[in-house]
């Protein structure tokens, strides 16, 4: 068995996808997410629906706007739950599930872009 170079084609448009959205998904949840939403999105359900909708924004600007709608949704899904999750084990002093649920929260949104890039496109 030999790989063509339509299948090295086609496994490095995945990575690049994959790179793409990655990026995409820092820089949406983590750099244009400011100390205040970071802070209170967990006890503020207005707050984390300004965090979701920031976040959409460079997925309606580089992918579109239904895969940006559809991973808002989800994005507030994962994050009602996990922003109170750990803002609770953060003040109980359980800083290991702590970061297992950031983890987890995180493996979530990178799921949920890629599989709906797969689903869209």
């Amino acid at each position: 068995n030999t790989i063509s170079l339509v299948d090295i084609a086609t496994m490095l448009d995945l990575i690049i996808i994959v790179s793409a959205l990655a990026v995409l998904h820092f820089i949406a949840d983590f750099i244009l997410q400011s100390d205040y939403v970071a802070r209170n999105k967990s006890k503020n359900n207005w707050v984390l629906l300004e965090h979701v909708t920031i976040y959409s924004l460079p997925f309606i600007a580089f992918v579109s706007p239904l895969y940006a709608l559809i991973n808002a949704i989800l994005h507030l899904c994962v994050d009602y739950v996990t922003s109170r999750l750990t803002s609770k084990l953060w003040a109980s002093g359980e800083v290991h599930w702590f970061f297992v649920v950031i983890g987890l929260d995180q493996l979530l949104h990178i799921l949920s872009l890629i599989w709906t890039y797969y689903l869209l496109f």
